[in-house]
């Protein structure tokens, strides 16, 4: 752990906070990515991050940073936790912030941050007197404002750009300026120049500042309690070193974001971006999961999953994420834990087009064609269950199927068509915001992602930086799902496109390594991925249906090209009938999704039981999963199923 104990945007402990976050809102890349591949008045250039020269370097300090956080600081923090109690942690917390105040007040000054030097010594003069030497915190009671301030900081505002992104041992993301900034922010502090030793100063070889070793102990204080999801942040995705590299561009830029909203609101696209907001409760819920794997006869390989089972006999339910999500993202995990506060027994898996899934529990390498995509889900999930009733006997009653997003067409997909497969049949299927036709819905997707060409051609990189700059300043912030978000209608619909091109990039990229089909012409290299991640962003997801799925499939003797074959079978109206005559299935959705057409919704009201169904008018995709009211049509969704 570095020894800054300051609460920053710096480093580990700052990150973890900000990238959980950041990354329910952006992803990016470093090219100019246009849909026709011309620089014209049509194009999309984003902003570059900085330079990543030496990534596989930084990727390999990357893994050996990751298997420390992994073997050493989770295992040891969860009983370092334990131990010293949250208020106990936090004061600690305080000490750390007070001692570091001449490195923040000096940057304030350097920075001509005159306000940011006065708060700052008014809350070192309040926390140390009032606060018994900085344990207590009462310059925030009394709402005197912090200003973080270092030396990576100041070197921006004095024009220093970074030229290099850098991994550092131990300390984690950096570049070339903060990784100075980080080594001036040490040698600035007064407090490491005094000696523990005040008596023999004349050998060099005993000075030691007992501040060097409270600052270690201070900064391990501090990431026990994020270390958790950082681990797991890094866990769900497929390359999180790539994301932290791209996010690090804009958490340590030193322009300031423009908040003004300039053009009209999307509010369904508003309250999409809410859902970054529904999480679990318990911080430890998810450390209570226990995860294991089983081995699938259709592939010969070991599926991972994540269970929580009721103490005694009760109703499982299965939970499949939306596109591309992991078994233990923070909306799968919420889920979880509200389904298991209300008795039942919870099991995840990852989306079969997560690069979970698609490495360990599909029988094909490109994923999108629903046949074979909820087959392979049904199979893994077929043999779960019997793993979970052969260790737990007794334990699980009746089953359901509930599934999110693309999880729930997959799961309205397996209700349709049950009766197919001589597989595990579920005594209930529950849809959140299920779109109807795949189709249309990646060409919202890709919609949104163009959003930023109503902009004027020579604003729109700027505007575009602009974005990621707010998203970054705010998720500095402690913001709740009250929190007005300040984006407009282009903003918001940008930045669910830029997320799911994210998740796109990351379906690609595991497929190609599956089952390279020679579209893509950079090499699919582990340690240098920037270059073949730049040509892959130039995807659209109709793209990846046109240039991977229908060939990938077309060379197994299947012809999805043939008109009306794709839409057919990715439209729920195929099996409207099949759909009708199952009362076991539940739909939840929002009358302003933006993956549902008012035929859709229609068709939806049309075909299913008022029993059956249950419509918000708000709450565009997902974006009100932490309404209780939502909650509260989840349970009910539930209620019937027996042990």
């Amino acid at each position: 752990m570095r020894g800054d104990t300051r609460k920053s945007d710096c480093g580990w402990v700052g990150l973890a906070a900000t990238v959980l976050l950041w990354i329910g809102l952006w992803a990016g890349t470093s090219q100019c990515l246009a849909e026709d591949g011309a620089a014209s008045a049509g194009t999309l250039v984003l902003p570059a991050p900085v330079p990543d020269p030496f990534e596989p370097v930084n990727r390999g300090l990357w893994a050996v940073n990751d298997g420390l956080m992994r073997g050493f600081v989770k295992p040891t923090a969860r009983g370092y936790r334990a131990v010293v109690r949250k208020p106990v942690r936090k004061a600690i917390n305080n000490v750390g912030r007070n001692l570091t105040y001449p490195d923040r007040v000096l940057n304030n000054l350097l920075q001509r941050k005159w306000t940011g030097a006065r708060d700052e010594t008014y809350r070192f003069l309040c926390n140390s007197v009032l606060g018994v030497g900085g344990v207590l915190d009462v310059a925030s009671k009394f709402k005197i404002p912090k200003s973080d301030a270092d030396f990576g900081q100041t070197f921006g505002q004095w024009g220093w750009r970074a030229h290099f992104f850098l991994m550092l041992p131990v300390a984690g993301p950096s570049n070339d300026r903060d990784a100075v900034g980080l080594a001036a922010d040490s040698a600035a502090n007064p407090l490491r120049y005094v000696s523990a030793y005040p008596f023999t100063p004349s050998d060099p070889l005993t000075y030691s500042s007992p501040y060097s070793y409270f600052a270690a102990v201070s900064s391990y204080n501090e990431l026990s309690d994020s270390v958790d999801g950082l681990v797991r942040f890094t866990q769900t995705q497929m390359d999180a070193y790539s994301e932290i590299a791209y996010a690090w561009t804009f958490v340590r830029e030193s322009k300031v974001a423009n908040f003004k909203i300039k053009g009209a609101v999307n509010p369904a696209a508003l309250e999409t971006l809410q859902s970054v907001f529904f999480s679990y409760k318990d911080p430890e819920f998810p450390q209570r999961g226990k995860t294991s794997l089983v081995r699938l006869r259709d592939t010969g390989r070991r599926l991972s999953f994540t269970y929580w089972l009721q103490p005694k006999a009760a109703p499982v339910v299965y939970i499949v994420p939306g596109l591309g999500s992991h078994r233990l993202a923070d909306t799968v995990l919420a889920l979880a834990e509200l389904v298991y506060d209300q008795g039942y027994s919870a099991v995840c898996v990852s989306s079969p087009f997560n690069y979970e899934f698609m490495d360990e529990g599909a029988t094909v390498a490109v994923p999108g064609y629903p046949a074979a995509d909820v087959h392979d889900l049904r199979a893994a999930l077929t043999q779960i269950d019997r793993w979970l009733r052969r260790s737990h006997p007794g334990r699980l009653g009746q089953t359901a199927l509930l599934g999110y997003s693309m999880g729930a067409f997959e799961a309205m997909y397996a209700a349709a068509t049950e009766a197919d497969e001589p597989l595990l049949r579920f005594d209930r299927y529950v849809a959140i915001d299920c779109p109807v036709r795949l189709l249309y819905g990646i060409g919202k997707l890709d919609e949104f992602y163009r959003a930023p060409l109503a902009w004027p051609a020579a604003e729109r990189t700027a505007d575009i930086e602009n974005t990621f700059l707010k998203v970054a300043t705010l998720a500095k912030y402690s913001l709740t799902p009250q929190t007005t978000l300040p984006f407009d209608a282009v903003e918001s619909e940008f930045l669910i496109g830029v997320m799911f091109r994210f998740i796109l990039r990351d379906t690609i990229y595991t497929s190609q390594r599956l089952d390279n089909l020679g579209v893509l012409r950079r090499p699919l290299s582990k340690w240098r991925r920037e270059p073949v991640y730049d040509e892959i962003w130039q995807y659209s997801y109709a793209d990846y249906m046109q240039k991977f799925l229908i060939p990938y499939y077309w060379m197994r003797g299947m012809n999805l090209d043939a008109p009306g074959a794709l839409e057919k079978v990715s439209d729920l109206k195929t099996y409207e009938k099949a759909l009708q005559g199952n009362d076991r299935v539940r739909v939840i959705v929002n009358e302003n999704d933006f993956l549902l057409a008012p035929e859709d919704l229609a068709w939806y009201r049309a075909t299913l039981k008022a029993d059956e169904l249950k419509v918000f008018p708000q709450g565009g995709h997902l974006g009100n999963l932490g309404n209780p009211a939502v909650q509260a049509a989840i349970v009910q969704a539930l209620e019937g199923l027996g042990p």
